[in-house]
């Protein structure tokens, strides 16, 4: 990409998507492209078409998804599967169809096995069980993946697909139902400060283990893969790096100044007993993480507590 290049960052609004379009930004690049949902639905084919069509775009960051934690990803299994296959195949197609010189698809971890090896490898794909709770998920983005790879092979695109693992940041979900652990510990252990609350509840038995890449590391990591990764088989996004969700509440607990206990709630499922990505392959073309948890939950937390003081419900 050069800095006149014309850039589409689908999902802009979202955690991934608003930290691409940042880094973009502060790297000088002055022809980004980007849509709200209202403005551009991806689900409806049509739109799409009209849009490539009319904005000669060159690069796509297809960040765009319907995303959910565990309990979203068990109430709502069809939305998951339905919407996810709908966005990214128009961008796919129309991204073939309009000559876009280059796709970044954006996956999850979510993709590999429920009990694959750990740290997990790239090749690990497709070799086992999927976790339940989210496989609906799970087997849109793998589709997206095989597409990516399908049209490289019949069209000579250039789509790649990327898997990050957890990620936090700026305009994260903050909704106890529907957003992911960290957010939610976050939001649960601030309002339990403020209402003086004796304990704090976290989902599950505390046991599983999880790596957290904040945002503005994953979009350092997309840009980079932009201009350095051709190969059409997925590539993780990671810090090599884990915690169980025990010690992410006690380190949240720290960082909130809460001096409550904390419960866990063995009723609640917890999903894959471990989730840690290997990063050889990317650390191999020479990025890697810099960002540290500790650094990254005081800076999401400052964050958190403007918007919080400035609506007193999120």
């Amino acid at each position: 990409m050069n800095k006149h290049s014309v850039i589409y960052v689908a999902g802009h609004k979202g955690l991934v998507g608003s930290a691409i379009l940042r880094a973009l930004e502060q790297r000088g690049y002055t022809n980004l492209i980007y849509r709200t949902s209202s403005e551009l639905d991806l689900r409806d084919y049509g739109q799409v078409s009209r849009f490539f069509q009319e904005n000669d775009i060159e690069y796509v960051f297809l960040a765009a998804a319907k995303v959910g934690g565990i309990v979203a990803n068990q109430e709502y299994p069809a939305d998951f599967i339905r919407d996810n296959l709908m966005i990214q195949t128009n961008v796919i197609d129309c991204s073939c169809r309009f000559h876009v010189k280059k796709l970044l698809f954006l996956g999850s971890t979510c993709i590999y096995p429920k009990l694959c090896p750990q740290p997990i490898k790239e090749e690990y794909l497709l070799t086992g069980t999927l976790e339940p709770t989210n496989a609906p998920y799970a087997v849109a983005k793998i589709a997206g993946i095989t597409m990516c790879q399908s049209y490289n092979r019949q069209y000579g695109t250039r789509f790649i697909s990327a898997m990050p693992t957890n990620i936090y940041g700026p305009n994260d979900n903050l909704d106890l139902k529907t957003s992911h652990v960290l957010p939610a510990l976050l939001r649960k252990f601030h309002e339990a400060k403020i209402n003086r609350s004796p304990s704090v509840e976290v989902w599950g038995s505390g046991t599983p283990r999880r790596e957290f890449l904040h945002s503005d590391d994953l979009a350092d990591a997309c840009l980079y893969l932009m201009d350095h990764y051709e190969a059409s088989e997925v590539i993780n996004i990671g810090v090599g790096v884990d915690i169980t969700i025990g010690e992410l509440a006690a380190l949240i607990k720290q960082c909130v100044n809460y001096e409550g206990e904390i419960t866990f709630n063995p009723a609640v499922p917890d999903g894959t007993p471990r989730k840690i990505v290997d990063v050889t392959k990317i650390n191999g073309l020479g990025w890697q993480a810099k960002i540290s948890l500790e650094e990254g939950l005081q800076s999401v937390y400052k964050q958190f507590q403007r918007e919080y003081a400035a609506s007193n419900s999120l």
